[in-house]
Protein backbone atom coordinates (compact mmCIF):
# COMPACT_ATOMS: atom_id res chain seq x y z
CA UNK A 1 0.00 0.00 0.00
CA UNK A 2 1.25 3.11 -1.11
CA UNK A 3 0.58 6.66 1.55
CA UNK A 4 2.03 9.62 2.30
CA UNK A 5 4.81 9.99 5.35
CA UNK A 6 2.87 12.33 6.94
CA UNK A 7 -0.24 10.03 6.80
CA UNK A 8 1.28 7.04 7.82
CA UNK A 9 3.30 9.16 10.97
CA UNK A 10 0.27 10.26 12.12
CA UNK A 11 -1.36 6.74 11.51
CA UNK A 12 1.61 5.11 13.65
CA UNK A 13 0.93 7.55 16.27
CA UNK A 14 -2.71 6.40 16.80
CA UNK A 15 -1.74 2.77 16.77
CA UNK A 16 0.94 3.62 19.36
CA UNK A 17 -1.90 5.31 21.80
CA UNK A 18 -4.01 2.44 21.41
CA UNK A 19 -1.15 0.21 22.43
CA UNK A 20 -0.03 2.27 25.28
CA UNK A 21 -3.23 1.79 26.62
CA UNK A 22 -4.05 -1.84 26.17
CA UNK A 23 -0.85 -2.08 28.37
CA UNK A 24 -1.99 1.12 30.52
CA UNK A 25 -4.62 -2.12 31.93
CA UNK A 26 -1.79 -4.44 33.32
CA UNK A 27 -0.73 -2.25 36.07
CA UNK A 28 -3.96 -0.53 36.55
CA UNK A 29 -4.68 -2.98 39.18
CA UNK A 30 -1.33 -2.81 41.24
CA UNK A 31 -2.08 -0.08 43.99
CA UNK A 32 -5.52 -1.44 44.67
CA UNK A 33 -4.61 -5.20 45.36
CA UNK A 34 -4.11 -4.12 49.10
CA UNK A 35 -7.95 -2.56 48.88
CA UNK A 36 -9.20 -6.30 47.27
CA UNK A 37 -7.04 -7.60 49.86
CA UNK A 38 -8.73 -6.44 52.30
CA UNK A 39 -11.94 -6.01 51.45
CA UNK A 40 -11.84 -9.55 50.21
CA UNK A 41 -10.04 -11.44 52.64
CA UNK A 42 -7.69 -13.03 50.80
CA UNK A 43 -3.99 -14.46 51.28
CA UNK A 44 -0.80 -13.06 49.80
CA UNK A 45 -0.29 -16.25 48.38
CA UNK A 46 -3.89 -15.79 46.57
CA UNK A 47 -2.61 -12.25 45.82
CA UNK A 48 0.18 -13.37 43.78
CA UNK A 49 -1.89 -15.98 41.35
CA UNK A 50 -4.38 -13.26 40.54
CA UNK A 51 -1.51 -11.61 39.60
CA UNK A 52 0.15 -14.72 37.77
CA UNK A 53 -2.73 -15.74 36.31
CA UNK A 54 -2.47 -12.72 34.22
CA UNK A 55 0.59 -14.76 32.35
CA UNK A 56 -2.04 -17.47 31.37
CA UNK A 57 -3.74 -15.18 29.05
CA UNK A 58 -1.02 -14.13 27.55
CA UNK A 59 0.28 -17.51 26.95
CA UNK A 60 -3.36 -18.57 25.19
CA UNK A 61 -3.16 -15.50 22.99
CA UNK A 62 0.27 -16.09 21.97
CA UNK A 63 -0.29 -20.16 21.45
CA UNK A 64 -2.93 -20.06 19.70
CA UNK A 65 -3.36 -16.35 18.05
CA UNK A 66 -0.09 -15.04 17.57
CA UNK A 67 -0.77 -15.06 13.61
CA UNK A 68 -4.22 -13.88 13.53
CA UNK A 69 -3.51 -10.83 12.60
CA UNK A 70 -1.35 -11.84 9.53
CA UNK A 71 -4.23 -13.82 8.17
CA UNK A 72 -7.60 -11.82 8.86
CA UNK A 73 -6.20 -8.39 9.12
CA UNK A 74 -5.14 -5.30 11.99
CA UNK A 75 -7.91 -3.97 12.79
CA UNK A 76 -10.14 -7.26 12.78
CA UNK A 77 -7.81 -8.66 15.77
CA UNK A 78 -7.23 -5.17 17.23
CA UNK A 79 -10.91 -4.46 17.88
CA UNK A 80 -11.95 -7.93 19.83
CA UNK A 81 -9.29 -7.65 22.06
CA UNK A 82 -9.98 -4.18 22.90
CA UNK A 83 -13.67 -5.16 23.45
CA UNK A 84 -11.94 -8.16 25.54
CA UNK A 85 -9.93 -5.30 27.55
CA UNK A 86 -13.21 -3.69 28.05
CA UNK A 87 -14.91 -7.11 29.68
CA UNK A 88 -11.70 -7.19 32.11
CA UNK A 89 -12.13 -3.98 33.44
CA UNK A 90 -15.87 -4.59 34.29
CA UNK A 91 -15.04 -7.55 35.90
CA UNK A 92 -12.51 -5.88 38.34
CA UNK A 93 -15.20 -3.60 38.78
CA UNK A 94 -17.92 -5.76 39.62
CA UNK A 95 -15.80 -8.02 41.80
CA UNK A 96 -17.56 -9.18 44.79
CA UNK A 97 -14.81 -11.94 45.07
CA UNK A 98 -11.59 -13.59 44.16
CA UNK A 99 -12.82 -15.63 41.18
CA UNK A 100 -14.03 -12.20 39.56
CA UNK A 101 -10.42 -11.28 40.18
CA UNK A 102 -8.81 -14.49 38.47
CA UNK A 103 -11.46 -14.00 35.75
CA UNK A 104 -10.37 -10.27 35.35
CA UNK A 105 -6.83 -10.73 35.30
CA UNK A 106 -6.71 -14.03 32.79
CA UNK A 107 -9.10 -11.46 30.34
CA UNK A 108 -6.61 -8.39 30.57
CA UNK A 109 -3.91 -11.02 29.81
CA UNK A 110 -5.43 -12.44 26.95
CA UNK A 111 -6.48 -9.04 25.73
CA UNK A 112 -3.01 -7.38 25.90
CA UNK A 113 -0.98 -10.47 24.49
CA UNK A 114 -3.82 -10.34 21.31
CA UNK A 115 -3.10 -6.95 21.07
CA UNK A 116 0.51 -6.33 21.76
CA UNK A 117 1.41 -8.54 18.95
CA UNK A 118 -1.24 -7.33 16.43
CA UNK A 119 -0.34 -3.39 17.24
CA UNK A 120 3.42 -3.71 17.24
CA UNK A 121 3.17 -5.07 13.39
CA UNK A 122 0.90 -2.44 12.62
CA UNK A 123 3.26 0.31 13.80
CA UNK A 124 6.30 -1.17 12.10
CA UNK A 125 4.14 -1.60 8.64
CA UNK A 126 3.31 2.18 8.89
CA UNK A 127 7.09 3.38 8.92
CA UNK A 128 8.25 5.51 6.30
CA UNK A 129 10.40 3.73 3.37
CA UNK A 130 14.23 2.79 5.40
CA UNK A 131 12.88 3.77 9.18
CA UNK A 132 11.99 0.38 10.22
CA UNK A 133 13.98 0.75 13.85
CA UNK A 134 11.41 3.57 14.21
CA UNK A 135 8.95 1.30 15.12
CA UNK A 136 10.52 -1.16 17.33
CA UNK A 137 11.51 2.35 19.53
CA UNK A 138 7.76 3.87 19.07
CA UNK A 139 5.93 0.51 20.02
CA UNK A 140 8.68 -0.26 23.23
CA UNK A 141 8.01 3.56 24.36
CA UNK A 142 4.49 2.56 23.94
CA UNK A 143 4.80 -0.13 26.16
CA UNK A 144 6.40 1.22 28.69
CA UNK A 145 4.02 4.34 28.77
CA UNK A 146 1.12 2.47 29.34
CA UNK A 147 2.80 0.68 32.04
CA UNK A 148 3.87 3.94 33.62
CA UNK A 149 0.28 5.62 33.70
CA UNK A 150 -1.81 2.68 34.84
CA UNK A 151 -0.69 2.43 38.41
CA UNK A 152 -1.46 6.52 38.56
CA UNK A 153 -4.62 5.93 37.49
CA UNK A 154 -5.54 3.13 39.90
CA UNK A 155 -4.12 5.44 42.90
CA UNK A 156 -5.72 8.87 42.38
CA UNK A 157 -9.55 7.75 43.03
CA UNK A 158 -8.29 5.73 45.88
CA UNK A 159 -6.19 8.40 46.98
CA UNK A 160 -9.10 10.61 47.17
CA UNK A 161 -11.62 7.97 47.96
CA UNK A 162 -13.52 8.11 45.06
CA UNK A 163 -15.16 4.78 44.61
CA UNK A 164 -11.27 3.47 44.20
CA UNK A 165 -12.41 -0.09 43.30
CA UNK A 166 -15.47 1.37 40.30
CA UNK A 167 -14.11 4.72 38.83
CA UNK A 168 -10.86 3.74 37.56
CA UNK A 169 -12.16 0.93 35.44
CA UNK A 170 -14.60 3.13 34.40
CA UNK A 171 -12.22 5.83 32.90
CA UNK A 172 -10.36 2.81 31.44
CA UNK A 173 -13.47 1.44 29.60
CA UNK A 174 -14.31 4.85 28.24
CA UNK A 175 -10.16 5.16 26.73
CA UNK A 176 -10.33 1.93 25.99
CA UNK A 177 -13.90 3.14 23.51
CA UNK A 178 -12.06 5.92 21.94
CA UNK A 179 -8.77 3.76 21.21
CA UNK A 180 -11.29 1.40 19.39
CA UNK A 181 -12.86 4.24 17.82
CA UNK A 182 -9.68 6.15 16.66
CA UNK A 183 -8.17 2.64 15.07
CA UNK A 184 -10.61 2.82 12.71
CA UNK A 185 -9.37 5.79 11.00
CA UNK A 186 -6.18 4.22 10.55
CA UNK A 187 -5.46 1.86 7.19
CA UNK A 188 -4.99 -0.97 7.13
CA UNK A 189 -1.99 -2.64 5.80
CA UNK A 190 -2.81 -6.75 5.53
CA UNK A 191 -3.49 -6.85 1.70
CA UNK A 192 -4.53 -10.73 1.73
CA UNK A 193 -7.01 -11.05 3.74
CA UNK A 194 -8.60 -14.59 5.08
CA UNK A 195 -12.16 -14.40 4.74
CA UNK A 196 -12.87 -17.99 5.76
CA UNK A 197 -12.55 -19.35 8.98
CA UNK A 198 -11.52 -22.57 7.72
CA UNK A 199 -8.72 -21.12 6.20
CA UNK A 200 -7.12 -19.71 9.71
CA UNK A 201 -3.99 -21.23 10.82
CA UNK A 202 -4.01 -21.22 14.72
CA UNK A 203 -1.08 -23.77 14.76
CA UNK A 204 1.56 -22.92 17.55
CA UNK A 205 5.25 -22.49 16.25
CA UNK A 206 7.63 -22.69 18.76
CA UNK A 207 11.50 -24.21 19.12
CA UNK A 208 14.80 -23.06 18.70
CA UNK A 209 17.30 -24.40 15.96
CA UNK A 210 20.10 -26.76 17.34
CA UNK A 211 22.98 -24.38 15.96
CA UNK A 212 21.29 -21.35 17.80
CA UNK A 213 20.76 -22.54 21.03
CA UNK A 214 23.92 -21.31 22.84
CA UNK A 215 23.25 -18.01 21.43
CA UNK A 216 19.69 -18.11 22.70
CA UNK A 217 20.81 -18.38 26.15
CA UNK A 218 21.33 -15.02 26.96
CA UNK A 219 18.58 -13.31 25.33
CA UNK A 220 16.43 -15.70 27.25
CA UNK A 221 18.04 -15.52 30.59
CA UNK A 222 17.75 -11.66 29.78
CA UNK A 223 14.23 -11.54 29.28
CA UNK A 224 13.20 -13.38 32.35
CA UNK A 225 15.14 -11.76 34.77
CA UNK A 226 13.53 -8.56 33.37
CA UNK A 227 10.24 -9.35 33.37
CA UNK A 228 10.95 -11.51 37.29
CA UNK A 229 11.20 -7.52 38.62
CA UNK A 230 8.89 -6.10 36.78
CA UNK A 231 6.77 -8.70 37.89
CA UNK A 232 7.90 -8.26 41.46
CA UNK A 233 6.92 -4.67 41.15
CA UNK A 234 3.61 -5.06 39.66
CA UNK A 235 2.39 -7.84 41.97
CA UNK A 236 4.36 -7.05 45.64
CA UNK A 237 5.85 -3.61 46.00
CA UNK A 238 2.42 -2.23 47.59
CA UNK A 239 3.14 -5.00 49.97
CA UNK A 240 6.57 -3.66 50.64
CA UNK A 241 5.71 -0.15 51.06
CA UNK A 242 3.09 -1.00 53.48
CA UNK A 243 5.18 -3.82 55.71
CA UNK A 244 8.78 -2.36 55.50
CA UNK A 245 8.29 1.32 54.71
CA UNK A 246 4.76 1.65 56.81
CA UNK A 247 3.42 3.50 54.02
CA UNK A 248 0.06 1.66 52.48
CA UNK A 249 -1.53 5.07 50.27
CA UNK A 250 -2.09 3.58 47.21
CA UNK A 251 -0.35 6.74 45.13
CA UNK A 252 2.54 6.10 46.32
CA UNK A 253 3.10 2.62 45.28
CA UNK A 254 1.31 4.41 41.72
CA UNK A 255 4.44 6.90 42.09
CA UNK A 256 6.68 4.01 42.53
CA UNK A 257 5.68 1.90 39.66
CA UNK A 258 5.40 5.18 37.83
CA UNK A 259 8.76 6.37 38.29
CA UNK A 260 10.25 2.87 36.80
CA UNK A 261 8.25 2.44 33.86
CA UNK A 262 8.64 6.10 32.92
CA UNK A 263 12.58 5.65 33.38
CA UNK A 264 11.89 3.06 31.63
CA UNK A 265 10.64 4.62 29.01
CA UNK A 266 13.06 7.38 28.32
CA UNK A 267 15.91 5.10 28.22
CA UNK A 268 14.66 3.38 25.32
CA UNK A 269 14.46 6.73 23.28
CA UNK A 270 18.12 7.77 24.90
CA UNK A 271 19.96 4.75 23.98
CA UNK A 272 18.21 4.00 21.05
CA UNK A 273 21.56 4.16 19.25
CA UNK A 274 23.18 1.51 21.70
CA UNK A 275 23.91 -1.37 19.65
CA UNK A 276 21.58 -4.46 20.73
CA UNK A 277 23.70 -7.32 22.19
CA UNK A 278 25.61 -4.02 24.04
CA UNK A 279 22.15 -3.03 25.54
CA UNK A 280 21.53 -6.32 26.50
CA UNK A 281 24.66 -7.29 28.51
CA UNK A 282 24.73 -3.49 29.98
CA UNK A 283 20.97 -4.40 31.28
CA UNK A 284 22.48 -7.80 32.82
CA UNK A 285 25.40 -6.02 34.95
CA UNK A 286 22.26 -3.77 36.16
CA UNK A 287 20.29 -6.11 38.02
CA UNK A 288 22.29 -7.15 40.70
CA UNK A 289 22.55 -3.75 42.11
CA UNK A 290 19.23 -2.65 41.21
CA UNK A 291 17.80 -5.81 42.90
CA UNK A 292 20.81 -5.10 46.28
CA UNK A 293 19.47 -1.41 46.19
CA UNK A 294 15.13 -2.81 46.34
CA UNK A 295 16.39 -5.41 49.45
CA UNK A 296 18.81 -2.77 50.83
CA UNK A 297 15.56 -0.38 50.90
CA UNK A 298 13.60 -3.06 52.44
CA UNK A 299 15.77 -3.73 55.61
CA UNK A 300 16.27 -0.22 56.38
CA UNK A 301 13.39 0.90 55.53
CA UNK A 302 14.84 4.14 53.36
CA UNK A 303 12.04 5.46 50.42
CA UNK A 304 14.80 7.38 48.84
CA UNK A 305 16.64 4.03 48.52
CA UNK A 306 13.64 2.45 47.12
CA UNK A 307 13.35 5.38 44.41
CA UNK A 308 17.17 5.00 43.63
CA UNK A 309 16.36 0.99 43.25
CA UNK A 310 12.72 1.46 41.42
CA UNK A 311 14.68 4.17 38.35
CA UNK A 312 18.29 1.38 38.27
CA UNK A 313 15.51 -1.26 37.26
CA UNK A 314 14.01 0.81 35.05
CA UNK A 315 16.61 1.38 32.97
CA UNK A 316 17.79 -2.19 33.20
CA UNK A 317 14.50 -3.38 32.04
CA UNK A 318 14.37 -1.48 28.79
CA UNK A 319 17.92 -2.15 27.50
CA UNK A 320 17.03 -5.92 28.71
CA UNK A 321 13.91 -6.29 27.00
CA UNK A 322 15.23 -3.89 23.83
CA UNK A 323 18.30 -5.72 23.41
CA UNK A 324 17.50 -8.96 23.94
CA UNK A 325 14.35 -9.04 21.35
CA UNK A 326 16.63 -7.68 18.86
CA UNK A 327 19.20 -10.61 19.14
CA UNK A 328 16.64 -13.11 19.26
CA UNK A 329 15.35 -11.15 15.79
CA UNK A 330 19.37 -11.00 15.02
CA UNK A 331 20.16 -14.94 15.78
CA UNK A 332 16.33 -16.58 14.40
CA UNK A 333 16.59 -17.91 10.90
CA UNK A 334 13.73 -15.87 8.72
CA UNK A 335 12.34 -19.40 7.62
CA UNK A 336 12.03 -20.02 11.78
CA UNK A 337 11.91 -16.31 13.11
CA UNK A 338 8.21 -16.57 13.94
CA UNK A 339 8.83 -19.81 16.19
CA UNK A 340 12.42 -18.58 17.95
CA UNK A 341 10.33 -15.35 18.99
CA UNK A 342 7.52 -17.14 20.69
CA UNK A 343 9.50 -19.75 22.49
CA UNK A 344 11.30 -16.15 23.87
CA UNK A 345 8.11 -14.75 24.75
CA UNK A 346 7.25 -18.11 26.32
CA UNK A 347 10.11 -17.43 28.44
CA UNK A 348 9.12 -13.70 29.23
CA UNK A 349 5.47 -14.67 30.21
CA UNK A 350 7.01 -17.63 32.26
CA UNK A 351 9.78 -14.83 33.93
CA UNK A 352 6.61 -12.48 35.01
CA UNK A 353 5.00 -15.10 36.95
CA UNK A 354 6.42 -18.37 38.08
CA UNK A 355 8.83 -16.41 40.90
CA UNK A 356 6.62 -14.07 41.86
CA UNK A 357 4.34 -17.62 43.05
CA UNK A 358 7.41 -18.55 44.27
CA UNK A 359 7.59 -15.37 46.53
CA UNK A 360 4.32 -15.92 47.47
CA UNK A 361 5.56 -19.40 48.36
CA UNK A 362 8.44 -19.09 50.56
CA UNK A 363 6.94 -15.91 52.26
CA UNK A 364 4.09 -18.49 54.26
CA UNK A 365 6.61 -20.46 55.39
CA UNK A 366 9.92 -17.81 55.78
CA UNK A 367 8.24 -14.29 55.31
CA UNK A 368 8.34 -11.88 53.29
CA UNK A 369 11.83 -10.48 53.92
CA UNK A 370 13.68 -13.66 53.37
CA UNK A 371 11.43 -14.52 50.11
CA UNK A 372 12.36 -11.25 48.69
CA UNK A 373 16.06 -11.89 49.63
CA UNK A 374 15.79 -15.25 47.82
CA UNK A 375 14.18 -13.34 44.46
CA UNK A 376 16.81 -11.15 44.65
CA UNK A 377 19.44 -13.38 44.76
CA UNK A 378 17.92 -16.05 42.34
CA UNK A 379 18.32 -12.32 40.03
CA UNK A 380 22.02 -11.92 40.74
CA UNK A 381 22.47 -16.07 39.87
CA UNK A 382 20.46 -15.81 36.76
CA UNK A 383 22.27 -12.29 35.47
CA UNK A 384 25.95 -13.69 35.93
CA UNK A 385 24.67 -16.76 33.63
CA UNK A 386 23.22 -14.41 31.32
CA UNK A 387 26.48 -11.88 31.39
CA UNK A 388 28.76 -15.32 30.72
CA UNK A 389 26.98 -16.80 28.40
CA UNK A 390 25.76 -13.90 25.97
CA UNK A 391 29.81 -12.29 26.46
CA UNK A 392 30.80 -15.60 24.07
CA UNK A 393 28.26 -16.58 22.30
CA UNK A 394 25.82 -13.77 21.33
CA UNK A 395 26.01 -12.27 18.01
CA UNK A 396 28.84 -9.44 17.67
CA UNK A 397 27.00 -6.07 16.32
CA UNK A 398 26.32 -6.51 12.85
CA UNK A 399 26.84 -10.24 12.81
Amino acid sequence: MTRAPKSRVGASTLVAMALAIMFLGATLPTPLYPLYRHRLGFSEVTLTLVYSVYVLGNLGALFFFARLSDQIGRKAAAWPAIGIGMASAAAFGLASGTAWLFAARALSGFSTGLASGTLTAWIAELQPEGRSGTGAVTATVANFSGLAIGPLIGSLPAQFELQPLRLPFVVYIVVLAAAGIALSFVPETVDKRVRRFAELSLRPRLGVPRERLAAFVSPAVTAFVTFALIGFYAALIPGVLAEALKDSRPLVSGAVLFLLFTVAAIAVVATRTMASRTAMLVSLALFPPAVALLIAAEHFHRFTVLLAASALAGAAASLGYRGSLAVVNRIAPAERRGEVVSTYLIVMFCGNSLPVIGIGLLSIRTGPAFAHQTFAGLIVLLAAIGLAVGWKYAPRNGS
